[in-house]
């Protein structure tokens, strides 16, 4: 029975796989646990002294317990940390200051109380290019190389979890390399397969026919009944097919504007729940155990992987890996947000409609709340974020007013690399519940530290409780940090227009035919 649980959570967890070699001795090694999400939490909470946590809101405006949309309300604790000034009381006033004394500061309050500590003993990930494939991309017919590669993490210490990260590179052939890469947070595919010439595809109906008729001798009847009939038919382009209406896929305009993208699947890391916290990356790492408080929750997880990935693309001639950036929307725009600030080698960040955990400032109280996080999505962060949320503990209680950090100061950790904020309206499902304006508020007060390191911010005061965001459609795009609210919905994809060319001059990129 155990071992039938063991399979099941196996599949629950996406690709996320536990291994199933039956030659692995599994008496050598600790057992894993096998945890349900409730059991893990409850886990934490109990390491931590934690008796009751506040329930988040709901997300029905209608339900009697839902969020506060109330501005007037939305501000309890106003006064968020002073991004420049040191623990010590002294005020940071050079480049130099931030850089050994207050970034390291807010670094570690983030690593201890919100998303806790990659441990210095992961194992080391080898990339292996599985197919390589040569596609053309409509429209606009751009040649491609496409490139399937794993990342296979070393689980010599743990044989009983095994850990594969999924990617898929694409880079346009039509322009002088290496390019820029766009890495994003989604679920990788091939985005136009070869198909096969007429000749080969002759020989795979051959061969089909006669395995099926060898299996089933009644299907030569079929056959011989339909003799121009092909079981296996390619997809067929129509050349002279009008051009879509709109604009092209954010894939498309990347590879038209001379770059490339790399698809990363980020539950191939860590699955996206807390009963899988015991395997992925992080159970890998903890030998299937639960997590201590300041261990590492999704968000690090799949910004760990992402940097992984970027350490791949170093290795590949037809990539610019000093001009690799990181995209996510949603919870995937947390992860691209936390991924920027704590991997330096990242050039540029598309950060969409990443809300509370991500971009918004944790001390609103407007839409998602800090007891959401710490409620059914408290697997993305440290065990420690808990405490935030509990309203019955040994240490009394505590609230996002407590927090040590907020979001201006993982902002202004990307500084002064190149950082856009794309979001949504409300009316198209960019919901409220995201507090728009709270992520405008933490890009304001961020902006302090771009300035400080010669970077140029959204070109506004950096009084976040006074400045007004821009109407919709209109971008704040002449800097190194950069806003953009859209008037589509969930999704980043209406700012990719403005996006790629903003990215491409501040990167001093120029695309070039091939030769």
């Amino acid at each position: 029975m155990k071992k039938f649980i063991f399979f099941l959570l196996a599949a629950s967890i996406n690709h996320v796989a536990l291994a199933q070699d039956s030659k692995i001795d599994s008496s050598k090694y600790p057992p894993f646990k096998i945890f349900t999400a409730q059991q893990d939490q409850e886990n934490m909470m109990q390491q931590l002294g934690i008796k009751v946590l506040r329930p988040g809101p709901s997300g029905n405006p209608s339900a009697p317990d839902h969020a506060n949309y109330d501005t007037t309300k939305a501000d309890p604790c106003p006064q968020i940390p002073d991004i420049l000034t040191a623990k010590n009381g002294k005020k940071i006033t050079t480049a130099d200051m931030w850089w050994k004394v207050r970034r390291p500061e807010i670094i570690e309050d983030y690593e201890r109380e919100v998303y806790g500590r990659i441990p210095h003993n992961v194992p080391k990930v080898t990339w292996t290019v599985k197919v390589v494939d040569r596609e053309f991309i409509f429209p606009g017919f751009i040649p491609v190389v496409a490139k399937q590669i794993v990342g296979h993490v070393d689980n010599r210490e743990y044989p009983l979890i095994n850990v594969d990260i999924k990617m898929i590179l694409v880079v346009p052939m039509n322009v002088k390399g290496p390019v820029p890469v766009l890495m994003m947070f989604g679920f990788p595919s091939f985005p136009s397969p070869a198909q096969p010439s007429a000749d080969d595809m002759e020989t795979l109906n051959t061969t089909f026919k006669d395995v099926m008729i060898k299996t089933n001798p009644a299907v030569k009847n079929i056959f011989d009944k339909y003799p121009a009939y092909s079981p296996i038919t390619k997809s067929s382009i129509n050349f002279f097919a009008p051009p879509p209406v709109g604009d092209a896929p954010p894939t498309g305009q990347l590879l038209a504007a001379g770059w490339g993208y790399l698809t990363i699947d980020p539950t191939s890391i860590q699955a996206d729940n807390g009963a899988g916290l015991t395997v992925g990356i992080i159970g890998l790492v903890n030998k299937g155990q639960p997590r201590k408080p300041d261990d590492w929750g999704a968000l690090r997880a799949w910004s760990w992987g992402a940097a992984r990935a970027l350490d791949y693309l170093e290795t590949d001639s037809l990539v610019d890996a000093k001009k690799v950036g990181i995209e996510g929307v949603s919870r995937y725009g947390k992860a691209a947000l936390v991924t920027l600030a704590f991997e330096p080698r990242f050039a540029v960040g598309l950060i969409g409609s990443s809300g509370k955990g991500g971009a918004t400032l944790l001390r609103r109280n407007f839409g998602e709340a800090v007891e959401s996080l710490t409620g059914g999505e408290y697997y993305w962060m440290a065990g420690n974020f808990l405490k935030y949320g509990a309203s019955e503990a040994s240490f009394g209680s505590k609230t996002g007013c407590d927090l040590p950090v907020d979001s201006h100061e993982l902002i202004a950790l990307c500084a002064p690399r190149l950082t856009f904020f794309s979001y949504g309206v409300p009316e198209k499902g960019d919901a409220n519940w995201l507090d728009h304006r709270g992520s405008y508020m933490a890009t304001i007060a961020a902006g302090t530290v771009f300035k400080l390191l010669g970077a140029k911010d959204l070109g506004v005061s950096n009084d976040y409780m006074k400045e007004k965001m821009p109407p919709v459609n209109t971008g704040l795009l002449d800097g190194q940090l950069a806003w953009r609210q859209h008037d589509g919905g969930h999704t980043d994809a209406p700012n990719f227009k403005y996006f790629i060319p903003w990215a491409t001059r501040f990167l001093n990129y120029e695309k070039k035919p091939a030769q």
